[in-house]
């Protein structure tokens, strides 16, 4: 058996859960199973030739196959299976191979074991495909819990993804763009009918599938009239029906706009008919509303297609939102409440109150969960008050949203109702939720705009405003249509949500337009601002007007350099405060070897006496307040500064050559130079920029002065290039350069004399460091403008800029390019806080910076890149490194600092005391202030 596979680690969970599906509805082999199994789960086929041949990693276990990194999987003779789990657990050649997971099958039975969590399956052989999620990192894929138990929610994706591509391939029109809403729509009236069949919706299971199947041709050439028929019956009411096919009638009136209008269906083919059937064959009852939204919303997006089953942000991440947001406030009204009627009765009429709006909910996944979290709190108020039946009072029409895309609107307003059914099910039962559930509301309370152009108060108006909502079509909302207020009012609104991050230069020219209409008004440079930022001032802007509180998702950059100074002070004005943040935190991305996005969650409401959190890898603390730089204590923002606060050295930028490539050379073109040329050898100097730097890799410049230019023009090597520097600078269409071109032989921008001794930083350089990349450049190098350097500055600098102190105030202080530093000397050097230093510390330091070069250089020819790689550190550097954080802490406290946190705080608050008494220096001289007694 030969198996067609992609790259190792580039199948998505859609397209490993289909192979996984057809390896067990195929007859067992047991020669083939492990190598079939393994090319599921996007091995190449030039692996599986290695392992066939046993060239890699062997098994010691008898009909086994072992993958180093990654799996000891056997087959066995029948009944055997647990036996040989056993043996393969405790082979020394899984332990060797570090091997992370152990399966064993008998083509009857099928267990496997997950050696780093301790998880198991165990189950029949025919339902091992069940348990795909279980094995996905042998896919590459960092999964999470939740999707690896969500094996229902990934298969409807795969078979809806494979129904909606080949309706395109029949229905070429139907993918237009005036057609593709049609196309959407019509996806998610077919998701609300296999739901409805398998719920009991419908009074019978299976009643649309059996239908299309019993009523169609299997050619598929009159399906689209069967469903058409089907979908017209549910739009009238029954006592209307007059020329409904009997057949039809069977279904309900489902009103609710879901399948009025037009009830068109694309043309169906043998192969479309028989994915719809496939579809139908799931059991519906399983899908999860969380999360699969957002991956169904990947079915009608190109662009996202080639990861499905992955687009989704995971509940625990949502819960760090919404939990600090507002639902930990009512759980702990709850247990204060305890058996008390009366305070139950309170918190119940709270919560029937609470408006939850994200203008920018996609899929709908904050407003689900948000609404499953209220139903579970209300449910258990219902049970200590003795009131189980009691009918929910928490309306659909509290969850408000905005998302920009027509499909993502309609899924989110599809699981928020599948969501309804499913809580009411679960906490009232079967018979009270069919019972409640239809005809479907046709109210309307997902909003399909952009939402940096809308008002978002005629979205989610204050207290006893109406709103857009009610309409004829579920599924449009346009802006014109009639009003109505919400059925509770009064109570609380939170805003929260995942807006788009994009930076700005990756912003279309109407994104940066939505920013430059949002901040109107405010002191804010737009322009340099993450698209993201946008959400923070209109809910800045919506707080102003209507109470509440609000929370989002947002690039770490908004709470990092310039970004924190330009913004900040718009949102955190007239008495505003940050309530709680989660700082740099991944957010769930389980794409195949991809890591996920780095995150703040970041939340705002007027100030409060009620405490304030910081959040550090779920470990919550109490602060007393929080800066924008999401540290505990007073509200500094930090501004550039054009010489340092403390007595440290001056810092500026190497120089820049600003010559078209003619006055920098490789080693090969220098050396011919000097041999071939004539041009003497000290005017070839060694030249770093900040590659040359970290990589170790060798370049050459030019270097004259101007006391030697005639020298050097007499050279004709030399004067030809001299030529093609002032050929480029005259043509240049900027002045500063024209005036260059009359200086041609030298830098375009000279910050250092050529013959000292340089203390070199990159101005780039990759977060993953543990230390940031500094060192010295001995007299005669030239330092290139990619770097930082700071000229015959004392060696007790460098300690300084090698310390853990200053890699985590310039993580914090200065802007990032993605997550990789970019080292600032006016906003992090210049502002880096420093204690007085006395003459016996500055020795000490000295000592510590001699240490790490001198570990380095046994190291020799290691580059930086090397020697700071975090997991091939040398002890000995990585000690030398200690010796000097401990010495520097100690100046600042008289100890090592316990974490990140602890240094940064005594960063800022050491800032913020040099800063006073720096305003305070400078303040004019006059009549003394009257001090109150």
């Amino acid at each position: 058996m030969r198996r067609r596979v992609g790259t190792a680690g580039r199948l998505n969970a859609v397209e490993i859960e289909e192979a996984v599906s057809k390896l067990a509805a195929e007859s067992f082999d047991a020669a083939e199973f492990p190598f079939a199994f393994l090319a599921a789960f996007g091995n190449r086929d030039t692996t599986l030739k290695r392992l066939r041949s046993g060239a890699s990693y062997a098994s010691d276990v008898p009909g086994a196959v072992l993958q180093r990194s990654n799996i000891h999987l056997a087959t066995c003779e029948p009944g055997t299976v647990r036996e040989t789990l056993a043996r393969l657990r405790d082979s020394p050649r899984t332990a060797q191979a570090k091997a992370k997971f152990v399966a064993a099958t008998d083509g009857c039975g099928f267990e496997a074991e997950n050696l780093e969590t301790g998880d198991t399956v165990a189950c029949a052989y025919a339902d091992f495909a069940d348990h795909f999620g279980f094995f996905l990192p042998l896919a590459g894929i960092s999964t999470v819990r939740q999707i690896a138990e969500s094996a229902f929610d990934i298969r409807a994706v795969g078979r809806l993804n494979k129904l909606y591509i080949e309706l395109l391939k029949q229905n070429p029109d139907w993918g237009a763009a005036d057609r593709r809403h049609d196309m959407n729509h019509f996806m998610a009236r077919l998701i609300f009918c296999f739901f409805a069949e398998d719920t009991d919706i419908f009074g019978r299971r299976r009643l649309f599938t059996d239908t299309v199947e019993q009523m169609s041709e299997r050619d598929g050439s009159n399906t689209h009239a069967v469903i058409e028929a089907i979908f017209r019956a549910m739009n009238t009411r029954t006592v209307e029906r007059t020329d409904t096919a009997r057949w039809a009638d069977a279904f309900p009136y489902v009103n609710g706009g879901l399948f009025s209008g037009s009830p068109e269906a694309p043309r169906f083919s043998r192969i479309a008919r028989a994915y719809l059937a496939h579809i139908g064959a799931l059991d519906w009852t399983k899908i999860n509303p969380d999360i699969f939204g957002s991956m169904i919303q990947a079915v009608t997006e190109d662009e996202e297609r080639g990861a499905l089953g992955m687009h989704y942000t995971s509940v625990p991440n949502i819960l760090k939102v919404l939990n600090p947001l507002f639902l930990d406030d009512l759980r702990q009204q709850l247990a204060a409440a305890g058996d008390n009627a009366r305070a139950l009765l309170n918190l119940r009429k709270r919560i029937s109150r609470i408006r939850v709006f994200d203008p920018a909910c996609g899929s709908g996944n904050f407003l689900v969960i948000a609404y499953k979290e209220l139903r579970k709190i209300e449910a258990e108020i219902n049970r200590r008050r003795g009131e189980q039946n009691e009918r929910s009072v928490i309306p659909l029409t509290n969850f408000r949203g905005i998302e920009l895309r027509d499909f993502p609107c309609e899924i989110a307003r599809l699981a928020l109702i599948i969501a309804e059914f499913q809580c009411d099910a679960l906490y009232r039962g079967q018979q009270e939720a069919l019972a409640a559930f239809l005809p479907l509301n046709a109210e309307n309370w997902i909003t399909c705009g952009n939402a940096l152009g809308l008002d978002w108060l005629t979205v989610c108006p204050p207290t006893g405003m109406g709103t857009k909502v009610q309409g004829d079509d579920l599924f449009r909302t346009p802006l014109d249509q009639p009003e109505i207020d919400f059925e509770n009012t009064g109570g609380e609104t939170y805003l929260c949500g995942n807006p788009p991050y994009r930076g700005s230069q990756w912003q279309t020219d109407e994104q940066k337009a939505d920013l430059r209409a949002a901040f109107k008004g405010e002191n804010v440079s737009a322009g340099s601002l993450d698209y993201v930022a946008g959400w923070f001032i209109k809910a800045r802007q919506y707080l102003a007007r209507e109470s509440g509180r609000f929370a989002f998702v947002a690039t770490n950059s908004l709470n990092q350099g310039r970004h924190v100074a330009n913004l900040w002070p718009s949102i955190l004005r007239d008495g505003s405060e940050i309530s709680f943040a989660y700082r740099s935190i991944k957010w769930s991305n389980l794409a195949a070897n991809k890591a996920g996005v780095t995150v703040n969650i970041v939340g705002v409401r007027m100030c409060s006496r009620q405490p304030k959190y910081l959040y550090d890898d779920d470990v919550r603390r109490e602060v007393e307040s929080i800066s924008p730089y999401l540290v505990g204590g007073a509200v500094s923002i930090v501004q550039p500064q054009s010489l340092p606060l403390s007595g440290i050295a001056q810092m500026s930028f190497g120089s820049m050559p600003n010559e078209g490539g003619a006055l920098l050379l490789d080693q090969d073109e220098a050396c011919t130079a000097i041999r071939e040329h004539g041009v003497p050898p000290a005017f070839i100097r060694r030249f770093l920029g900040s590659h040359e730097f970290v990589q170790g890799a060798e370049r050459r410049c030019i270097w004259v002065n101007e006391d030697d230019a005639e020298e050097a023009r007499a050279n004709a090597w030399l004067s030809g290039r001299f030529e093609r520097v002032r050929s480029l600078r005259a043509a240049s269409d900027r002045p500063s350069t024209n005036r260059l071109a009359s200086l041609p032989f030298r830098f375009g921008e000279v910050r250092q004399r050529g013959d000292e001794q340089s203390t070199i930083v990159p101005r780039v350089s990759s977060e993953a460091r543990p230390y940031l990349p500094v060192g010295l450049a001995e007299a005669g190098v030239i330092v290139g403008d990619r770097n930082f350097a700071m000229c015959d500055a004392p060696l007790w600098n460098m300690a300084l800029i090698a310390s853990r102190l200053h890699w985590v105030w310039i993580g914090t202080v200065c802007v990032r390019l993605e997550m990789r530093f970019s080292y600032s000397n006016t906003l992090g050097w210049n502002t880096f806080p420093v204690p007085p230093l006395t003459g016996r510390n500055k020795i000490d330091l000295t000592r510590c910076a001699e240490d790490i070069l001198l570990a380095r250089e046994a190291h020799f020819p290691a580059t930086i890149a090397d020697l700071y790689d975090p997991e091939a550190m040398p002890d000995d550097l990585r000690s030398a490194h200690e010796r000097n954080d401990e010495t520097l802490e100690r100046i600042y406290i008289g100890r090592r600092f316990r974490n990140d946190t602890e240094r940064l705080e005594k960063l800022f608050e050491l800032y913020a005391k040099m800063t006073a008494s720096e305003r305070s220096a400078t303040r004019p001289k006059g009549r003394k202030q009257a001090v109150p007694a």
